[in-house]
């Protein structure tokens, strides 16, 4: 199978500076400290041995301020590491990357503060993505294996008639013609807890499904499918803890605490 690009966004949300940023005295979540490495560093290392010839991108608003982390220094020299920056919003600073790359699909997108991202999870995605002939898949976790890692670690659920589950910021693109699907993203991160957006993006019947629990995840799916006209599937991850990125405070400390059981420093 082709391997895909990674991408991995780490610029600022909405350009201002985040609370852990500052509590950490860095410009950037990224490289705030945790287990003794940069956000960044674990999220590069966790990617980097999925395939030997991907090629990686990080979309930052300052790519200077990461030039000192170690997989970066080690992947830049081997030439599979680009920097790209960050425009003002998701979809845009993913449309900068495709325009700089070239034709980088497949690609497979994380974020740079999903520090137990690991090969073996980007890995299963693509192959899903490819076996199941999707456009574009969305990684989800389910609610009990999510609270089963730690108690607190998501406190929203997205409720289907099926399931509860949370997203576990990795998505993946097969083409240029299934970035439509990431529309629903223009105006920001998080859109579906938005009532407005959820109605902008998929129309207001829908909207009326979603919060009714009338939907399946499957079904979910096939109507985003159908407004986008491409096939969308979600991927239910087994290991709660990829539901876990680096948020707040909250998310930090159980972050640090999967990290230390998992991924010692």
């Amino acid at each position: 199978m082709t391997s895909p690009t990674i991408v991995i966004l780490a610029g600022k949300r909405d350009g201002k500076l985040d609370p852990l940023a500052e509590a950490a005295g860095v410009t950037h979540k990224c490289n705030v400290p945790i287990q003794g490495k940069a956000l960044l560093q674990w999220v590069l290392e966790g990617v980097e041995d999925a395939w030997p010839d991907s090629p990686i991108w990080v979309s930052i608003h300052d790519p200077a301020v990461v030039a000192d982390l170690p997989a970066v220094q080690k992947l830049t020299a081997s030439g599979r590491l680009r920097m790209s920056v960050s425009r003002e919003g998701i979809v845009e600073s993913i449309e900068a990357v495709i325009e700089e790359a070239g034709s980088p699909f497949p690609m497979l997108i994380t974020t740079g503060d999903n520090v137990l991202v690991t090969a073996e999870e980007i890995r299963s995605i693509h192959d899903f993505g490819m076996r199941e002939g999707a456009g574009a898949v969305i990684a989800i976790a389910e609610k009990s294996s999510i609270l089963a890692e730690h108690p607190e670690a998501q406190r929203r659920f997205y409720e289907f008639s099926d399931m509860a589950i949370s997203n576990c910021n990795a998505y993946w693109l097969r083409d240029a013609a299934s970035f439509r699907a990431a529309e629903a993203f223009r105006a920001g991160g998080q859109f579906i807890k938005t009532k407005g957006r959820i109605a902008q993006a998929f129309g207001i019947l829908n909207l009326i499904r979603f919060r009714l629990g009338w939907w399946s995840v499957d079904g979910a799916m096939a109507a985003i499918s159908r407004r986008f006209k491409v096939k969308v599937r979600a991927l239910l991850l087994t290991e709660g803890a990829y539901a876990v990125d680096v948020d707040n405070e909250r998310t930090y400390k159980i972050a640090e605490m999967l990290l230390a059981r998992r991924k010692p420093a």
